[in-house]
């Protein structure tokens, strides 16, 4: 009985000893990554997402907009799997509902339109291109943008999914700030305007009227930006010109 209660006391130490040593692993490997971090500049942190699993989510997503674009909100989650190639796990494993799907949809809407007011802006501030020109055209694809999000924002309003604007939206305002600054300085903008005022324009924005409404309205909209300087000079914004893009 002594020598099994040895035993067991000798295995019990041993696994303690076991336990300690992996916490002392753990702990070491968990130091070098923040040094190796603090050495490389970047932050420790989860692995990045395997490569299929990063597909799989572009194509699910890719799937959802165009079939919420054609049948609303009467796709079903299994029709989007099918759409996506992908099995209806994976699809869920990623969004566990149809508002969590429709709200990352949307949300890529809006990173798509930051990530455009950024790319203008960075245009400007390295000298490639004209500050009055690039808002025009970024206006242009923005608001092309809303006529085809038109649909997931109101499949992903009537779920109630919660779409989080805040981050992206900065981004955009910061960089259109600049933007709109640079075009008043060259007197090619108007001097009173700001960003607000695209806001207000994007919100009234006829998105899902007709091709030829949506380009009328941009031509009548287009001289209430400009500045003085600029009335009737500069090339005309692609939005302007029929497209085969537009015309759907």
């Amino acid at each position: 009985m002594t020598r099994v209660t040895d035993d067991a006391a000798g295995r019990g130490h041993c696994g303690e000893v076991g336990r300690v040593a992996t916490a002392a692993t753990r702990a070491a490997a968990e130091t070098a990554e923040t040094a190796e971090a603090a050495a490389t500049g970047t932050s420790p942190g989860p692995p990045p997402r395997r490569a299929d699993a990063v597909r799989n989510r572009a194509g699910i997503l890719e799937a959802a907009r165009r079939l919420v674009t054609e049948r609303g909100t009467d796709v079903a989650m299994g029709e989007i799997a099918r759409e996506a190639g992908v099995a209806v796990g994976t699809l869920y494993r990623h969004f566990p509902n149809k508002a969590d799907l429709l709200a990352a949809v949307v949300t890529q809407y809006v990173e798509a339109v930051a990530e455009d007011a950024q790319d203008a802006w960075a245009r400007v501030e390295a000298g490639r291109a004209d500050a009055a020109q690039e808002l025009l055209e970024f206006l242009e694809r923005a608001l092309e943008m809303i006529s085809r999000s038109h649909a997931a924002k109101a499949v992903a309003q009537a779920l109630g999914a919660q779409v989080e604007y805040a981050e992206p939206e900065a981004r955009a305002t910061e960089a259109l700030e600049r933007l709109i600054e640079a075009g008043r300085a060259s007197g090619r903008l108007r001097d009173d305007l700001a960003v607000s005022d695209l806001y207000i324009l994007m919100v009234f924005y006829p998105g899902d009227g007709p091709a030829e409404v949506r380009r009328r309205w941009l031509e009548l909209i287009r001289p209430g930006l400009l500045g003085a300087g600029a009335q009737g000079t500069g090339p005309v914004p692609l939005a302007l010109r029929p497209t085969g893009r537009g015309s759907r």
